[in-house]
């Protein structure tokens, strides 16, 4: 690595680093001024709102990162051809190729930082950030669920009609098992409810049916036994209330590793909605290669020198940015309509902005 390479490299990290603090500062400012009532109403101390932004800041952060490489990149590159430092290193003999190569090693640390930590370490704090956003700003946002069909073990089947996330309370229950596509027993309750202490649950009015399959003259026909009731009974089921729960953005507090647990639970149980949570997986994968398309096209907006300044460049370089945002929105919005597939949603805009900027690159001075 020549000084040339460290002198780049470390531009471009500094300034990454500042336009980042400068733009979380800004949102937190704002987020804040917009939820200082909420922190009013519902008393929180001093050490409970800087706690909560301890999460958010991290989480913000991890969000702007490939947008905020690219403006730093735009920034960096066109102060140098401004100050004819690019003119000065090609006409030395450096290729254009070799001038991306220090710009490629910072995308490098920059990708593998915001890889690691967007994959484990800020779903881990924003854990405790949704946790104080449902405790405390949603309180009655989606504490209800309707018609819920899962499969909750190899060919048992759970159904209920409402359910109650602020009581754990769900009514007209039933649990159906299988045998070879044959229906063999039913369970049904009134409702059912959530014991914390014993972590079972609690059926109420309940009826066990077993069903057995009769065979005669070649068609089969079924009979049910009078089988089982009572008032109360109390049972393990391969759920509990977390199940139930209407997870707003809950995708993210989950690491890699969970987001593919979970899907494949939802993929299992039939569950709606696992779209969203593909698309996050996928999306926490392109995230890195988004930020070497970014500095890619980052660099050929901006290396050449320009009379009107620096100015131009960089509107150009937010235009872009906001045309990247509007087009990844998009895509994402309809994947998760499930009108798109997951995996080209996350990789279509790398693919588009990539082809662009290599199109871009026949035409830049080298």
């Amino acid at each position: 690595m020549t000084i040339l390479d460290r002198y780049i490299i470390k531009k471009i990290l500094s300034t990454f680093f500042y336009v980042v603090l400068i733009l979380v500062a800004i949102i937190t400012v704002i987020d804040l001024t917009e939820k200082i009532d909420k922190f009013s109403v519902n008393n929180l101390s001093t050490a409970q709102v800087l706690g909560y932004y301890g999460d958010f800041v991290p989480w913000i952060a991890g969000l702007i990162s490939p947008i905020t490489v690219f403006i730093s990149i735009v920034y960096v590159t066109s102060r140098m051809a401004a100050h004819t430092e690019i003119i000065a290193i090609l006409s030395s003999g450096v290729s254009f190729k070799r001038l991306l190569v220090p710009y490629f090693i910072a995308a490098l640390v920059i990708a593998a930082l915001s890889f690691y930590l967007n994959g484990w370490v800020i779903p881990k704090s924003n854990q405790e950030r949704l946790v104080f956003e449902m405790q405390y700003f949603k309180k009655n946002n989606n504490s209800s669920r309707h018609n819920i069909h899962m499969q909750i073990e190899p060919n048992i089947y759970l159904f209920i009609q409402n359910y109650s996330n602020q009581s754990n309370v769900g009514y007209q229950f039933s649990l159906e098992r299988f045998d070879n596509n044959r229906l063999t027993e039913k369970l049904t309750a009134d409702n059912i409810q959530w014991d914390s202490i014993k972590q079972t649950w609690t059926l109420k009015f309940w009826k066990r049916k077993h069903v057995d399959s009769i065979f005669q003259l070649r068609k089969s026909s079924l009979t049910e036994s009078l089988g089982e009731r009572g008032e109360y009974l109390d049972t393990v089921l391969a759920v509990s209330p977390k199940d139930f729960a209407s997870n707003d953005r809950g995708y993210d507090g989950m690491t890699i590793n969970e987001l593919n647990d979970h899907i494949r639970k939802m993929k299992f149980r039939g569950s709606t909605g696992v779209e969203i949570y593909e698309v996050e997986k996928q999306i926490r994968f392109a995230t890195p290669f988004t930020i070497f398309v970014l500095v890619f096209m980052g660099v050929l907006v901006s290396s050449k020198k320009s009379r009107g300044g620096t100015g131009f460049q960089i509107a150009l370089g937010f235009f872009l940015s906001f045309i990247f945002i509007l087009f990844f929105t998009m895509t994402r919005t309809f994947a998760e309509a499930g009108s798109l597939s997951p995996l080209l949603a996350a990789w279509l805009p790398n693919s588009v902005f990539a082809t662009i900027s290599l199109g871009m690159y026949k035409f830049v001075p080298r």
